[in-house]
């Protein structure tokens, strides 16, 4: 008698588990989608590709009139004369731009000297004007 409810358990046992298999589906997947997607994609990845920002980091010590920005910039030239130094006029402002970095950490490590004679003085990437 025990014999036959083991024997019946291991039938019972194997025929869950033929049947699963038989049950499983197929890896197969088809996506229907409209041909402007691929367009839409494409345009994408160029716009994120041709970025409006420049591949340089600046450091801006000044933002304000024009005249207390040339005298940032001609303070930052006797002060730290080992970067070059430019104005910009974005409206309503004069900014006073300093350096042309590679990496954040090139920019970091000179921002830590600019900070003694600059303390408002940040890291940045400028837009490019087309």
């Amino acid at each position: 008698m025990r014999q036959l409810n083991n024997y019946r358990n291991a039938l019972l046992i194997l025929a869950c588990i033929s049947t699963s298999a038989l049950c499983a589906q197929s890896g197969d997947l088809v996506i229907n989608q409209d041909k402007k997607i691929e367009t839409l994609i494409e345009l994408k990845k160029a716009l994120n590709t041709s970025e409006n920002t420049s591949k340089r980091y600046k450091i801006q010590i000044f933002s304000g009139n024009r005249s207390s920005a040339e005298a940032a910039k001609s303070k930052f030239s006797t002060e730290l004369p080992n970067w070059t130094s430019k104005m910009v006029y974005e409206t309503p402002n004069y900014k006073v731009w300093v350096g042309s970095f590679r990496t954040r950490l090139e920019a970091d490590r000179a921002l830590v000297k600019i900070h003694k004679e600059f303390p408002t003085a940040f890291i940045f990437k400028p837009k490019i004007k087309e």
